[in-house]
């Protein structure tokens, strides 16, 4: 298989992915030889100090050893922030931005991955919002998470859809949508969700585990399948089931 000139690896097209310049990169780079290893306590607040260099944090911040950062010049912690171990932020311009008391669990990936120059792309999450083990959050198209959003193991939220209209052509020479993707406040997100572009999820919702959303999710709703449908609706008053099925 052959690579086009455009698309094979170069120093220079490697360092326009990992930072903003060659000087953030050595900075950044080196920062996290010296001690984004570092375990325990020591480490969080070594990380506390150090990192204030290169992103910007508004208060108390817990980072745990083996994150991964690209573009930190473009990531905005809020107050009480905590990134465990083996996260993966990757900002591109817009960026990342995590807001106050919010929790990102081992193992997410939430990578805005701009390389075409997106007008809309970033990650902004609202305050006391849980994103849970291994969550992939893909922001070409910008994705707005509200207050008090919970989201299960596995989940993916994508706001990016390729475009396969024409069977003559080959699929990455067709280009991509990105049109968005909103999760309101009060959300509940349940294990191995995926959560498609341009779809809005109301606030109040319930996603089932597993679900597949495809389309727009009303406030106060329960919704699953593949793909999701609505299964009930959350009212005031309503019996507590005996069991609890959604995630």
């Amino acid at each position: 298989m052959t690579v086009s000139a455009s698309r094979r690896p170069s120093p220079g097209l490697y360092l326009q992915r990992q930072a903003s310049s060659l000087r953030r990169y050595v900075l950044e780079q080196s920062l996290y030889a010296l001690v984004g290893w570092v375990p325990t306590i020591l480490g969080i607040g070594l990380r506390a100090f150090l990192y204030r260099a290169i992103m910007r944090m508004d208060g108390i911040v817990a980072i745990e050893s083996r994150v991964r950062l690209r573009f930190a010049d473009y990531i905005h912690l809020g107050r009480n922030v905590y990134i465990d171990e083996n996260v993966y932020l990757h900002a591109c311009p817009q960026g990342i931005r995590i807001g106050d008391n919010t929790f990102i669990m081992y193992g997410s990936v939430l990578h805005v991955y701009n390389f075409r120059e997106l007008p809309h792309a970033f990650i902004h999450i609202g305050h006391d919002s849980l994103i849970g083990e291994y969550n992939i959050l893909r922001g070409q198209g910008g994705i707005r998470i509200g207050d008090r959003v919970y989201t299960a193991p596995n989940v993916q939220i994508l706001a990016v859809n390729h475009v396969y209209d024409d069977p003559e052509r080959p699929m990455i020479e067709q280009g991509i949508t990105a049109e968005g993707i909103v999760v309101e406040d009060d959300v509940w997100i349940g294990a191995g969700a995926i959560l498609t572009d341009g779809i809005r999820v109301g606030k109040g919702a319930v996603i089932a585990a597993g679900a597949v959303v495809t389309a727009d999710v009303p406030p106060h709703t329960v919704v699953g399948g593949v793909p999701a449908r609505v299964l009930k609706r959350i009212e005031a008053g309503a019996p507590r089931p005996e069991r609890t099925v959604y995630l």
